[in-house]
């Protein structure tokens, strides 16, 4: 079993990072939102798995925090955005897909080779899995600023969380539960006011497109 883990760890990691290119390369936002809905569950999964190898009990409740948040009560409630907006689809991104994911490899690489030397430093199961991490990281930004759609970018935001969550219980076993709290709830309070905000931009422009918050900008004197 000793000899199973490392696979299942780095079959998670794996599945973390193509997630994070299935993510960057996806148009349809109710798509998006599933794939990161999938992402939060693979990395309860990893979190669990990083438990039993532990023996770090605290690292269960971390898992099904991350379960509970990210690939179920998140989700719910950026669907149930989606439907009453009616946003369906993002508009082209800045870069096209192929140069978009381009860009991504070269990231990839990029968190590889900025990861090694930190990794060769940790004393987790769960190391070679740090430079994974970033690159998820890496890729989120990446979508963050690639992307229109504010629901885009705020869905991006979350998966660089998961990212650090994901760096978090590779390099250190995770963090405090009172600081993962904290962090849950900030999260929660940070969704739910830029649901307000979609609402409002909505309504203003009739549009989530956040370029025309940048045309209204250009036209302030």
């Amino acid at each position: 079993m000793a000899i199973l883990v490392p696979q299942l760890i780095n079959l998670c990691a794996a599945l973390m990072l193509l997630l994070a290119f299935a993510m960057l390369s996806q148009r349809r936002i109710v798509s998006l939102v599933d794939l990161y809905a999938l992402q939060g569950a693979v990395l309860s999964i990893s979190t669990a798995i990083v438990a039993f190898s532990s023996g770090l009990s605290h690292l269960y409740y971390s898992a099904a925090l991350s379960f509970v948040l990210k690939a179920a009560l998140l989700p719910w409630i950026l669907q149930r955005l989606i439907a009453r907006l009616g946003v369906r689809w993002d508009r082209e991104p800045l870069l096209n897909i192929p140069s978009t994911m381009l860009v991504g490899i070269v990231l990839v690489v990029f968190a590889f080779g900025l990861a090694q030397p930190v990794a060769h430093m940790a004393t987790t199961i769960a190391r070679g899995t740090l430079g994974v991490a970033l690159a998820v990281i890496l890729l989120s930004f990446l979508m963050m600023i690639t992307r229109s759609k504010a629901i885009s970018q705020v869905v991006g935001f979350l998966a660089m969380e998961n990212g650090l969550f994901f760096a978090a219980t590779s390099a250190t076993y995770g963090m405090p539960m009172v600081v993962e709290l904290g962090i849950a709830l900030d999260v929660l309070v940070g969704v739910a006011i830029l649901g307000v905000f979609f609402f409002q931009i909505r309504e203003q422009f009739d549009s989530l497109d956040l370029q025309h918050l940048e045309k209204l900008k250009e036209d302030d004197p």
